[in-house]
């Protein structure tokens, strides 16, 4: 299948303590560089299920912004449609304790309206070879707008994958168009207005909510307790999550993306789709890397 990825491309810098993490303390520790990005780690998790991906993006003019480009291109990634800019690329600062669980974080975020001009450029050559488009919503608007009017004009299905559910649901109209939804416990409860503790109380809550807030396809990740999903037709269950060693949470959430969208894509039940999914994030979770390597 051909997929097209539109988002962002990120440097993370990430911190590991030898010992517990003192906030105001000195901690001694590992820290380590990675290319990230939710674009580039979704492009890259899609890669590794064998599928043809093209990425619209931005990097730096900088030596950085080479080494990304070179290692996309070497995964097999088309980066034709990806610009150099001044400021093309964010830059996420993060500390994780023993177990793997974030502390603390601050990101840079960059210029990214330029990825807009490309689809303006480039839009119809990209939708009419894209099989489906996955589409990192938190970007600025107008790339949304564009991304929609394409999809609309050649009948693409849009995946769309958010890392701010307070921007989503000021962005409902475009949630409402995309093939699938996908946020985690948390979100859903903003999402939905109402907080559960387990798969089964939230699949119910799902099926009640979801004619109202107009979503075709709804997953819910509920980390240890696996997925709750439910589709189109009415069809609902949970996914149950695969126990792992956790080293790092940093690109599950894109990796579990990923594997649901291509799933569906391959026109998968939304079920098979979730499992996929799961598959993906079991294996970013036990290691420092961002994204799924099959």
């Amino acid at each position: 299948m051909n997929i097209a990825v539109i988002g962002t491309v990120y440097v993370d810098i990430k911190g590991y303590p030898l010992g517990n993490f003192v906030p105001k303390g000195r901690n001694v520790g590992d820290v380590q560089q990675f290319h990230g990005g939710v674009g580039r780690n979704i492009a890259e998790d899609v890669a590794s299920f064998g599928e043809n991906v093209s990425l619209v993006s931005l990097v730096d003019k900088t030596g950085i912004g080479i080494d990304v480009k070179g290692r996309l291109e070497r995964r097999g990634i088309h980066t034709g449609y990806m610009r150099s800019t001044d400021d093309g690329m964010g830059t996420w600062m993060a500390i994780f304790d023993r177990t793997g669980e974030l502390c603390a974080n601050i990101s840079k975020r960059p210029n990214l309206l330029p990825i807009r001009d490309i689809l303006v450029e480039h839009g119809d050559e990209i939708f009419t070879w894209a099989d489906s488009v996955l589409l990192e919503l938190d970007m600025e608007e107008e790339i949304a707008e564009e991304t929609f009017r394409l999809a609309e004009k050649y009948g693409v299905p849009v995946y769309i994958v958010i890392s701010n559910i307070e921007l989503a649901m000021e962005r409902m109209k475009y949630v409402r168009k995309a093939e699938c939804f996908i946020c985690n416990r948390l979100e859903a409860q903003t999402l939905l207005g109402e907080q559960v503790d387990n798969p089964e109380a939230m699949l119910i809550l799902m099926q009640k909510k979801k004619d109202s807030l107009g979503i075709k396809n709804l997953v819910v990740t509920m980390d240890v307790d696996g997925a709750a999903y439910l589709d189109e037709k009415g069809n609902a269950g949970i996914c149950p999550a695969k126990k792992v060693k956790v080293v790092d949470t940093t690109g599950a959430g894109d990796a579990f993306f990923s594997g649901t969208a291509v799933g569906l894509t391959r026109g998968e039940s939304l079920e098979d789709a979730c499992r996929l999914g799961t598959e993906a994030a079991s294996q970013v979770i036990g290691k420092p890397e961002n994204v799924y390597i099959a």
